[in-house]
């Protein structure tokens, strides 16, 4: 018990607990501002690609159009299909936003910050992700729509064929750091000494990099909702602020998965020893900035490749996974294993 419990008269157990309710406000608060700005800079990033203006409207440059996105969804009619399977209708935009957010628990965001500092944040964040699908296959379902029953079969056939990819490009980085916290992921990463280990785990990368677009439904692999042929997709009965959540879910996952990609391959919220050698005015920087600078670049990717790629065809989704990726990633794997063993 510190001298701060004795002060206030609170004991170990409940300050503990206060401890983490105040970080998850933080988290969640801070988590959520950026969903909603994140479809603001998206607006405008593609908008100035395709040399256009983007929202302009809102406030100066268009600045407060989330807030009003937000307000007008939270006021907008909530239409249920008279035949949909209403309890899990209503369950399903939930299930996607709650996984998302539970995954945030053990992401750290900068050193000694994280709500829950397990030994297997890696699986957990898998796991999550998983989880975060069956919202999708239920509203797919419960929406008694063929156009959302076909979105439900590609997204479940969508997670079997990139979870696989997923979770053994970063089998490579857990036998480099040897552990699955991400905080330790991060320490090794310093010792390391190029102190990133995107180099090394090039392969890893890229292969991550790739099957998170997927996970995440993103272009060029939102075939799930794909607005050409099948409308909406899961989504296509589902309006007002039910269909607000399944955004908040998505873009809550890209947040995520930059997160990932940031602490296992680029140094989470450090610097490489070479360039704090070269610039050491550097070390004054936060590791917070460092963190959201990544993290910001690793979002603006997925941007960059939407407003770039057209969307794949399925035939071709399921041959990217099963033939290109799993191969790779199990080649890097074998790689690694090797490298430790003869060059620890």
């Amino acid at each position: 018990m510190t001298l701060d419990h004795h002060l206030l008269g609170i004991s170990p157990q409940l300050w503990d607990i206060g401890v983490i309710v105040i970080k998850i406000a933080v988290v969640v608060g801070a988590v959520m501002g950026h969903v909603a700005y994140a479809t603001y800079f998206e607006r405008k990033v593609i908008a100035r690609m395709q040399m256009r203006m983007g929202p302009m409207e809102v406030g100066p440059y268009g600045i407060l159009q989330p807030i009003a996105d937000g307000i007008k969804s939270f006021f907008k009619e909530d239409i249920i299909p008279t035949n949909a399977d209403k309890p899990i209708f209503f369950m399903a935009p939930i299930i996607s936003l709650m996984a998302a957010l539970t995954t945030l628990a053990v992401v750290p965001f900068f050193d000694g910050f994280v709500v829950s500092n397990v030994n297997v944040g890696l699986l957990f964040i898998l796991a999550m992700s998983s989880l975060g699908a069956y919202g999708l296959i239920l509203a797919g379902w419960a929406s008694n729509s063929k156009y959302a029953f076909l979105g439900a079969l590609r997204s479940s056939a969508q997670v079997i064929s990139y979870e696989v990819p997923l979770g053994l490009s970063l089998v490579g980085v857990m036998i480099m750091a040897g552990s699955m916290n991400l905080t330790d992921i991060v320490h090794a990463q310093q010792k390391f000494p190029g102190g990133i280990y995107l180099v090394p785990q090039l392969i890893g990368f890229f292969v991550f990099v790739v099957s998170a677009m997927a996970e995440t439904n993103r272009t060029p692999f939102d075939l799930p909702e794909a607005e050409t042929e099948l409308i909406a997709g899961v989504f296509v009965e589902y309006s007002g602020m039910r269909y607000a959540l399944f955004f908040m879910a998505e873009y809550t996952s890209m947040i995520i998965m930059s997160s990932i990609a940031v602490l296992c391959f680029l140094g989470g919220w450090t610097l490489p020893a070479f360039v704090l050698k070269v610039l050491p005015f550097l070390g004054y920087v936060p590791g917070l900035v460092w963190f959201a600078l990544k993290l910001y670049a690793c979002i603006f990717f997925y941007y960059w490749i939407r407003a770039t790629l057209p969307r794949y065809r399925y035939d071709q989704l399921m041959a990217i996974g099963w033939k290109v990726l799993i191969p790779l990633s199990l080649a890097n794997i074998v790689l690694t294993g090797f490298i430790s063993v003869w060059m620890p």
